[in-house]
């Protein structure tokens, strides 16, 4: 989720004069490239109005996991009384509909983009954590609910830190320009828990607002890798683009624009009217299921 700006919470930017509502909703389809509004779940399926335990100004950035049948959300919560983002949880059985649970982290800064994973047999999370000045490493003590920091795996303000496998490495892409959203950073490591190093054609992408910011988990789609971004022009959060990587190596990177993408975008009226940003992919049961989120401007 964009960084936040303590004296313009609720609004678009600094500029703007219009306040904003993000809100969680469920897609699916053939393909994550090809999705739209899952069929029996009444989006948004968390706003807001879900959050039971913190006054929450609204909700993004959806994460999900599924354990022994049982789906597992988590998104940023903008508390409006800290004027910062926690992390929720929500679950579901079908993944068509949720019940909010709780508030499962929250630090002195704000936190968003709750990026959950599984590495051997442990849940490990790495949320946007820019008020840390590094891209921070935690694990599950007890799962879903503790939630303990690991280490801080590279320093500087990082946005959207996208962690994923490849090739038996480990590799992240962040955004190190979080105020402009133009640049997009490929580091790789051994583990998630050892010395990340910067790739040597690292900034992957520097300049352009339109394709840099990641927007969602790294997949795997039948052999094929995808890198989903956030288009941030002309305003931020506008729709959701995907790029196929194409190589990635020690000392090469390479990718392409689908010709699927844009793959997710504002339809004008409702829950995502003006905007949207991020996608979860999952499949299941042969077709895909993910967790996406949208704006309303008022």
């Amino acid at each position: 989720m964009e960084t936040i700006d303590p004296n313009a919470i609720g609004r678009r930017s600094k500029d703007a004069s219009r306040p904003w509502t993000w809100s969680i909703a469920m897609y699916s389809g053939p393909s994550p490239l090809r999705m739209a509004a899952a069929p029996g779940a009444s989006n948004p399926v968390i706003s807001a109005a879900d959050v039971t335990d913190v006054p929450a100004r609204f909700v993004a950035d959806p994460f999900m996991v599924n354990v022994d049948g049982l789906w597992h959300m988590f998104f940023e919560v903008l508390n409006n009384q800290s004027n910062k983002g926690d992390i929720g949880r929500a679950t579901s059985r079908d993944g068509l509909t949720w019940q909010y649970e709780r508030i499962v982290l929250e630090e002195p800064f704000h936190l968003s983009y709750p990026y959950v994973f599984r590495w051997k047999d442990d849940f490990f999370m790495t949320p946007e954590t820019l008020g840390a000045n590094a891209v921070r490493l935690y694990r599950a003590t007890s799962f879903p609910d503790q939630w303990t920091l690991v280490k801080d795996l590279i320093p500087g303000p990082h946005a959207d830190p996208s962690i994923f496998q490849h090739d038996e490495k480990w590799w992240l892409f962040t955004c190190p320009t979080p105020h402009k959203h133009d640049t997009l950073a490929l580091y790789s490591a051994d583990d998630p828990a050892s010395t990340w190093t910067e790739h040597p054609s690292s900034p992957i992408i520097s300049g352009n607002k339109s394709i840099a910011r990641p927007g969602g988990r790294v997949l795997d789609y039948d052999g094929r890798l995808l890198r989903f971004t956030q288009d941030c022009y002309p305003t931020y959060g506008k729709q959701v683009r995907a790029f196929e990587i194409t190589e990635l190596t020690a000392t090469t990177y390479k990718e392409h624009e689908i010709k699927e993408s844009p793959i997710l975008v504002p339809n004008g009226s409702s829950w995502n009217a003006s905007g949207m940003h991020h996608i979860d992919a999952h499949r299941v049961n042969g077709s895909w299921l993910a967790c996406v989120d949208g704006l309303v401007d008022f």
